[in-house]
């Protein structure tokens, strides 16, 4: 699950080792980032995020890390019938992702209009992948809890375990 290098920790899932980037032990907590993720300023290619079912079981993500969906198709299964897996995110909303961001306003651009994104938890991204999910790109935010009032360029990217 763990794997030390001479300099860093990595946290090693079935689609990929990340780099911690840092420990709470008073909280119990971890931080990692998925540098094949999108941000706000980085456009990737679009790449599931999975753990094993023991780490899930184990050291899931907090409640407050939320998975957001980007550039959703107007079929995808969470904008239809399992539309309450999106939920709203400390006010925050899909016009101010794509109005704020760099990598996600070609997406607005190229459509005339603002796709549909969604906020979300692991469980929804740990049973679907994103070809099911119908949706091109995802990221990741953490501290949630603290994001309120807060613009996307300032968002903590990454998984808090």
């Amino acid at each position: 699950m763990l794997n030390c290098s001479a300099t860093d920790l990595f946290f090693l899932t079935p689609s990929g080792n990340y780099k911690v980037q840092s420990i709470n032990y008073e909280k119990q907590t971890m931080t990692i980032f998925d540098p094949s993720m999108s941000t706000c300023s980085i456009l990737q290619p679009h790449l599931d995020f999975k753990m094993s079912e023991i780490q899930s079981a184990i050291i899931p993500p907090t409640p407050d890390t939320v998975f957001i969906l980007v550039n959703c198709s107007i079929d995808s299964p969470v904008l239809n019938h399992y539309k309450s897996l999106c939920f709203k995110f400390s006010g925050h909303s899909c016009d101010e992702l794509y109005g704020s961001c760099t990598s996600f306003k070609l997406f607005h651009l190229l459509s005339n209009s603002t796709p549909a994104c969604c906020f979300t938890g692991y469980e929804t991204v740990k049973y679907m992948s994103m070809d099911i999910l119908d949706c091109t790109h995802y990221t990741s935010v953490y501290n949630t809890d603290r994001l309120e009032g807060v613009g996307p360029l300032d968002w903590l990217y990454g998984y808090k375990k």
